[in-house]
């Protein structure tokens, strides 16, 4: 598969994008999926975050883009052909993956969305390629490895906060990464 060349890289960065609009045949169910999904738990109660009492611990960007590593943490459920597929729901657990991986060794397992079109392209929920092209290109200044991927769809927001947050934040923190990029599958 042809890469992206650095023409096609400089209109993402410096243009923007025009959005497409699903014809509603494309929309996918979400929330009634979902309530099936879980149909046999406690009705979902929103998490909900008072940003005045508790403000989001941002930090500046002080340093240009092309001077920034970024680390990949995803949430579309891909690992690699060595690596154990994820489970079923609420699975907390992380693969870490070498950014030097091939697409080829890369496989989808998620059971919250159709994974039919990232068993094709990995990219479109992991997209490590694209980050080592622009690091390659010098738009980033680098690309953290492992990239981190997890399987998003966990019930709990209580498991999220206290065991997977807290080891993104370790690794981002470890690793000094610049920038952590979350990628929402």
């Amino acid at each position: 598969m042809a890469g992206f060349s650095e023409r096609d890289y400089s209109r993402v960065v410096t243009r923007e994008s025009e959005l497409a609009v699903a014809a509603p045949e494309d929309v996918v169910p979400y929330i009634e999926r979902t309530r099936r999904l879980y149909a046999g738990e406690k009705p979902y109660r929103w998490v909900a975050h008072d940003a005045e009492r508790e403000p989001p611990p941002w930090a500046p960007v002080t340093k240009p883009l092309s001077a920034l590593r970024v680390a990949l943490i995803a949430s579309g459920g891909v690992y690699r052909d060595d690596q154990a597929p994820f489970h079923f729901r609420n699975d907390t657990s992380h693969r870490e993956i070498p950014v030097d991986t091939r697409a080829d060794r890369l496989r989808v397992s998620h059971f919250g969305y159709d994974v039919r079109n990232a068993r094709r392209d990995s990219g479109c929920v992991f997209p490590l390629r694209a980050l080592r092209e622009l690091a390659a290109m010098g738009v980033v200044g680098g690309v953290v490895t492992p990239a981190l991927s997890f399987m998003g769809g966990i019930y709990s927001a209580r498991r999220v906060r206290e065991e997977l947050a807290p080891r993104f934040r370790d690794f981002v923190l470890r690793e000094e990464a610049d920038l952590a990029f979350l990628v929402p599958a």
